[in-house]
């Protein structure tokens, strides 16, 4: 690996926001929910949860492959259940709905812990998942349309969020957790390995300072011994 590449995954993941996400709430449409994705990795979000149906979520992968290297997307088949992780978490629920106590979307402070509510393209934020939520926020219009498409809107909220955090300086320093920053920086230097070891439940190798497997030749024998000796024990545990 280059150094110019080592320094820019370094430094991506030196603005990583780990205490800013999105949640969709079935948000079915492919290209919409692959936008969203690119505008979370844009402004520093490593992770989104996403509420998606079996069909729509199987599209949605084909769009996306390029943003799921950079951002993982949890899946879930109940917007209560992202809701609730992140409230547990201290997180919150800023929903962009439109009902009577929503408020201007400049108005809320996105520099605490947040995550961002987004609806279906039609139907909006789901009634249930508006009723969980901390805060609704617009987005203020003056042309004939009630609403932006759910992925402009998202990146209008998280362009805002993104200012906030740099004027408090949140960009700034490390925000990921060593081991956290350590993982990501290996699965994206080292995709090919990273399947390799995930796929054999083996340890990613330890790497140099500059990026690169430390003594790889001799992992590579230790994984391919490793690898060996387990399909022997589950050879004799299958009798």
């Amino acid at each position: 690996m280059t150094p110019d590449r080592t320094a820019k995954l370094r430094k991506i993941l030196d603005r990583r926001q780990p205490d800013l996400t999105v949640i969709t709430d079935y948000v079915h449409k492919g290209r919409n929910l692959s936008a969203i994705v690119r505008t979370a990795d844009a402004v520093g979000i490593g992770d989104v949860h996403c509420v998606i149906g079996d069909k729509d979520y199987r599209s949605f992968r084909g769009t996306a492959l390029g943003s799921h290297r950079w951002v993982k997307v949890h899946r879930y088949q109940q917007v209560s259940e992202p809701i609730s992780k992140l409230k547990k978490q201290g997180v919150q629920i800023v929903a962009a709905h439109l009902s009577k106590e929503a408020v201007d979307f400049h108005d809320v402070d996105y520099s605490i812990p947040t995550a961002v509510l987004l609806g279906a393209e039609k139907e909006g934020v789901s009634e249930s998942a508006g009723d969980l939520a901390d805060v609704h926020i617009t987005i203020p219009m003056v042309g004939m349309v009630e609403s932006f498409n759910v992925s402009v809107a998202a990146g209008i909220i998280l362009s805002e969020a993104l200012r906030q955090r740099q004027l408090a300086g949140l960009y700034e320093h490390r925000r990921l957790s060593e081991e956290r920053y350590q993982q990501l920086f290996f699965e994206w230097a080292h995709p090919k390995i990273t399947q390799y070891c995930n796929k054999n439940d083996l340890s990613y190798p330890l790497l140099r300072a500059d990026g690169d497997i430390e003594n790889p030749s001799a992992w590579y024998a230790k994984a391919r011994g490793l690898i060996a000796s387990k399909e022997i024990k589950e050879s004799i545990s299958n009798g």
